[in-house]
């Protein structure tokens, strides 16, 4: 496996995220774990969780718990392994279907970050995002309470997601290298978070990608995958690897994290880190 900085950690250059195994059609504890086990033992360094993985209705935090148990339950070395965690989302329902929520006071997302370290079984969380900014608190609040969080002691490092390059500014200018990762969407079929990948190799950030296979439960544009098909079939290879060595290609500070819900989809997918795409491919994808 091949690695990448992530604030103070290294992270493998292919994470995992466990949201799949968290929320709505999750696999049953026992394969859950097993995943994120087979996971760590092909060399996965970093995991990413957040207190609102759980499906709609359910005790929230289940992603978390889950998180902290595999962790519990591996042989591997505990110490080489970093856990992120976002606060600030919910889980609700809308017209009898699962949303997402934003919570983004200060005081709550103090509240929810204490419950992240009490489920992961911490008294210092590695990295906390917070998970979405609100447009009903301004955003130098929220920075402001993770600013708190770090001089409490609660988290070592701290990061933010579903941001603009004007916040991801702001954050830094707030946090200064305290600040360590901006998490946002990023793959074939989202690419509107290029600039956000800029600023965050400007600034010295790590740019944590969500989503990076094109979207969890969502009909794909497949016009958008088929240079990525092309080049997978061409090679014999799963179209997951060309797209996760696209994302790597992009810049040495961007860390995909795929989640599965199966050991042999997430093996596949680590294989990326190792494969090289030419000058011919990478300009043929965008």
């Amino acid at each position: 496996m091949k690695y990448r900085n992530l604030g103070p950690y290294k992270a493998s250059a292919i994470s995992y995220g466990n949201m799949p195994l968290s929320i709505e059609g999750r696999p049953d504890r026992a394969t859950a774990i097993d995943v994120i086990h087979a996971a760590l033992d092909a060399g996965v360094t970093h995991i990413d969780t957040a207190w609102a993985y759980y499906p709609s209705g359910e005790e929230p935090q289940y992603g978390e718990g889950l998180a902290a148990e595999a962790l519990r339950t591996w042989d591997g070395d505990r110490s080489a392994i970093s856990i992120a965690t976002k606060v600030g989302h919910y889980r609700n329902f809308t017209d009898g279907k699962p949303t997402w929520a934003v919570d983004d006071e200060p005081e709550h997302l103090k509240e929810r970050a204490h419950e992240s370290a009490r489920a992961l079984g911490v008294e210092t969380i590695d990295l906390l995002y917070s998970h979405r900014p609100s447009p009903d608190v301004p955003y130098e609040k929220v920075i402001g309470a993770l600013a708190d969080l770090l001089d409490e002691g609660l988290t070592r490092t701290v990061g933010i997601s579903n941001v603009n390059p004007d916040q991801i500014r702001l954050a830094h200018r707030i946090l200064g290298d305290r600040l360590v990762a901006v998490q946002n969407q990023f793959s074939p079929g989202f690419r509107s978070s290029e600039p956000e990948i800029d600023v965050t190799g400007e600034l010295g950030l790590a740019f944590v990608a969500w989503s990076p296979l094109g979207g969890y439960r969502k009909p794909l544009d497949e016009p958008k995958f088929a240079p990525f098909q092309k080049i997978a079939d061409a090679r014999g290879i799963s179209r997951a690897q060309v797209i996760l060595a696209w994302e790597l290609a992009r810049a040495p500070h961007v860390i995909p994290i795929p989640g599965s819900h199966r050991t042999a989809t997430i093996l596949d997918s680590l294989k990326a880190a190792d494969l090289e795409l030419t000058d011919t491919e990478l300009a043929s994808l965008g």
